[in-house]
């Protein structure tokens, strides 16, 4: 993975700003259909445009109020705004109102605004709630894996990992914390880094200060062993 040029964020942006004029064109024409106002939000997000996102999902939701699946599908939608917004408060409470045909997804979404507020233990619930309904879902599996690490339980963070790269081998963020619950566990380590390296080089390099930290907490529980 690498980092977008500048020319190729400016193709990003122009490519979205006319995806937002076509979908605009759609309402217009085709004002009976909830779906170009869930895509037009989605590309209002990405230009980071969270409060037109925003005001136009609470439009939908009031013209669509009478059908069941528009106004999930459109909850579903300003919970991802104010996700991607940080408004973390905000975004569980559109994903607590999802019923059945996104609650798995609602759940996930839950635990990763948890997770985002640095509360593992109740990302940790939701995750696992999310996982009785799409037990093999990588993203899933992942969110678990992430705040078991974080709550320092390496033995089920390990297993869970494990079930993530059986599904997903070309994933180098689980790739490269495996590697870290192993060298936390005493285990051998360096080819999950050698492996995250080459599959998510910009992870890796962030993953250094993860490194330093883990590397300290073992000196540190040897030293009391000695003591």
């Amino acid at each position: 993975m690498t980092e977008p040029t500048s020319a190729g964020r400016a193709a990003d942006k122009q490519r979205s700003e006319k995806l937002v004029h076509q979908l605009v064109q759609q309402i217009t024409q085709e004002p009976g259909k909830f779906e170009p106002y869930y895509e037009l939000a989605t590309v209002l997000v990405d230009l980071n445009s969270y409060a037109q996102a925003e005001e136009l999902l609470m439009k939908a939701l009031g013209l669509f109020a009478a059908q069941p699946d528009a106004v999930e599908r459109l909850h579903y939608g300003l919970g991802n705004v104010y996700y991607a917004a940080q408004d973390y408060p905000k975004a569980i409470a559109q994903f607590d109102q999802l019923g059945d045909q996104l609650k798995g997804a609602g759940y996930l979404m839950i635990a990763q605004s948890h997770m985002a507020n640095g509360d593992h233990k109740r990302a940790l619930a939701f995750a696992l709630t999310a996982l009785t309904s799409q037990p093999q879902d990588v993203a899933t599996l992942q969110v678990v894996a992430e705040n078991l690490l974080a709550l320092g339980n390496m033995a089920q963070a390990a297993q869970y990992y494990d079930q993530v790269l059986a599904l997903d081998a070309q994933n180098g963020r689980a790739t490269f914390d495996r590697g870290l619950v192993a060298m936390v566990q005493g285990d051998p380590y360096a080819q999950y880094f050698d492996r995250a390296k080459q599959l998510d080089p910009t992870y890796y390099a962030q993953g250094q200060k993860k490194l330093v930290d883990i590397e300290k907490f073992i000196q540190a529980q040897h030293n009391q062993k000695k003591e």
